[in-house]
């Protein structure tokens, strides 16, 4: 087991812990078209997050012309360029998965403010 954990370590990204359940996010992902590569940004409301050593994901919702669009993303995916956060959102559940039956302004997270102290 020691070898299979050794391999996992070093496929592990550091950088994409900063974001928490209720946080709107901006997936950067990489997108292959025939012989061109690019960087396809998919923004939404972060539902869930599986905490499983390598195998993490994160699901993703976002309203695409007044159609819910859910997406799962593996964190530690050589095809995610970053996870980039654009709002905090203050929430009080683990998995948010009742935002699905939610229309309008009913579906909204509010937003986190920190004080000024507590951003140090």
């Amino acid at each position: 087991m020691d070898i299979i954990k050794s391999i996992e370590s070093d496929q592990i990204k550091e950088n994409a812990e900063n974001f928490k359940i209720g946080d709107t996010i901006k997936v950067f992902y990489k997108i292959i078209e025939g012989k061109t590569e690019r960087v396809q940004v998919y923004e939404g409301l972060a539902l869930s997050l599986n905490n499983a050593g390598i195998n993490r994901t994160v699901t993703v919702r976002k309203m695409s012309h007044g159609v819910g669009v859910e997406r799962i993303f593996p964190i530690n995916s050589p095809k995610i360029e970053k996870i980039e956060v654009t709002r905090r959102g203050k929430v009080r559940r683990a998995k948010l998965y009742y935002i699905r039956e939610r229309v309008g302004k009913a579906a909204k997270v509010k937003e986190l403010i920190k004080k000024k102290a507590d951003q140090k």
